[in-house]
């Protein structure tokens, strides 16, 4: 995108205030006052001269309202924090107003990111902007519904399982899961402390790369962040592909695929083969138990994190009977069906009979889940597979089986698992025009490689095919 003149701008956020009102049936923002909005972009328009834009200068950026930004509430999209306004940015947030980032509000989302469909959210459901009858996919939705209507350019989610990327799929945008530690969590409300990165949607490749850039580094206010070089991403286009080894996990290809996904993934693989590219199987033997240890492991540290949710210091509180009972109160009506569930579970899972049994055990498959990516990647530079079992489903269609939601992240829970980079792009649609995502993944802090293919893919694909998007 071009530098912008101060008028040209605030076209740009008239523009996207007149999308947001016409969208206003999907839900897509718990917080976006359009007042605020107007007020802020004329003193931001000032900024718009020169050298003084800034990385993203211009460009018009959604938060996911599980990252804190001063001055607005931070919900979770739970009734437990209805009302709580953040004290201070996250550090992600703060990077983007560093780079002039115009913060255009607070997207809808999965309550505290617990659901695959953004169905659990106190404040509603939000639809699919490519198809309102279906949902955008969580926990999220409203981000990628957001850039997928054409509200914002890009937004940030938040990744645990799939959270990104899945939505991504939904929406017909891409979506960037980073290596744990590439981005710093401080200012994200936590699920599942040891899975959680803070990740980027856009419209395109280059703005997914160029939003990462910004976050991406170390943070000294997180334990968890990695003090490691961050490389100009997408500095070179890669202009061939015929000395790239690209890997196809045959676990991945298996029942339950929707044929119209594979039959798409497997003419994107041919058409790279005759680009040049060496395609080869990789056997992930562990792939089977993937989403058995990420809920096991998920639920007990969400567990864990929510039991700070207790009445007593901020958020809802429910009765002023004895502290037991205020506890019970605020916590069965502050939160909701499905975190409650996960709550429990998790809850199980740690207690003392059942404590090897599961989550001991779990901590041991994830290690093998890990070990046998890392011998993939000896093998091949990028492994290629679906974003998704299936196109974007019907609201309502998978509430009342937790399980099939649960399976919504078959495909993109191993990454979270072994720490790993993944980007889903989109690649084509199916027969009723629903999008069809492509999952790149490589090695830990290799965000640059699958950025390179995911855009050669992207800038190629669709030019030397009949593909559609």
């Amino acid at each position: 995108m071009e530098a912008l003149t101060q008028d040209g701008f605030l076209d740009r956020i008239d523009g996207a205030l007149s999308r947001l009102e016409a969208s206003e049936d999907l839900n897509i923002f718990i917080y976006a006052d359009p007042a605020q909005v107007r007020q802020h972009a004329q003193s931001y328009a000032q900024t718009l001269t020169g050298q003084s834009a800034g990385a993203l200068g211009g460009r018009i950026v959604a938060i996911k309202d599980n990252l804190n930004v001063l001055g607005m509430p931070t919900t979770c999209g739970s009734h437990i924090l209805d009302g709580f306004e953040a004290p201070y940015n996250a550090t992600a947030v703060r990077n983007i107003l560093d780079a002039n980032g115009f913060i255009f509000g607070k997207t809808n989302l999965d309550e505290f990111a617990m659901g695959s469909s953004n169905e659990y959210s106190y404040f509603g459901i939000t639809r699919n902007p490519v198809d309102s009858r279906r949902v955008p996919g969580g926990s999220s939705g409203g981000s990628a519904a957001a850039v997928g209507a054409g509200i914002v350019d890009m937004a940030l989610g938040s990744e645990t399982g799939g959270s990104v990327r899945q939505p991504a799929a939904f929406c017909g945008i891409v979506g960037l899961k980073p290596t744990y530690g590439r981005v710093s969590r401080y200012g994200l409300v936590a699920f599942a402390s040891s899975f959680d990165q803070v990740a980027p949607l856009g419209r395109s490749v280059e703005d997914v790369a160029r939003l990462l850039q910004v976050i991406a580094g170390y943070d000294p206010r997180d334990s968890t962040s990695v003090d490691i070089d961050v490389p100009v991403y997408l500095d070179s286009p890669m202009k061939s592909i015929d000395k790239w080894t690209l890997g196809l996990p045959a676990q991945y290809f298996a029942e339950g695929l929707d044929p119209e996904i594979e039959q798409t993934i497997n003419s994107v693989v041919e058409w790279l083969e005759k680009q040049g590219a060496t395609v080869t199987d990789v056997d992930l033997p562990h792939a089977d138990y993937a989403i058995a240890t990420y809920y096991i492991l998920t639920t007990a540290e969400a567990s864990s994190n929510l039991a700070r949710y207790d009445g007593m210091r901020y958020g809802l509180r429910e009765g002023e009977e004895a502290l037991e009972e205020t506890y019970q109160h605020t916590r069965s009506q502050g939160f909701g069906e499905e975190v409650k569930r996960r709550i429990m579970l998790g809850t199980y899972v740690l207690s003392s009979g059942y404590y090897e049994a599961y989550y001991s055990k779990a901590q041991r498959v994830r290690r093998l889940i890990k070990s046998d990516f890392d011998r993939a990647f000896n093998e091949v530079d990028a492994l290629l597979l679906p974003t998704t079992p299936s196109t974007a489903f019907e609201v309502g269609s998978k509430l009342d089986d937790p399980l099939q939601m649960y399976l919504s992240d078959i495909y993109t829970v191993p990454a979270n698992l072994a720490g790993l980079p993944a980007l889903s792009i989109p690649v084509g649609t199916d027969s009723q025009e629903l999008p069809i995502g492509l999952q790149i993944m490589a090695k830990p802090f290799a965000e640059e490689t699958i950025l390179q293919l995911g855009q050669y893919i992207e800038q190629q694909w669709f030019q030397t095919t009949n593909a559609t998007i």
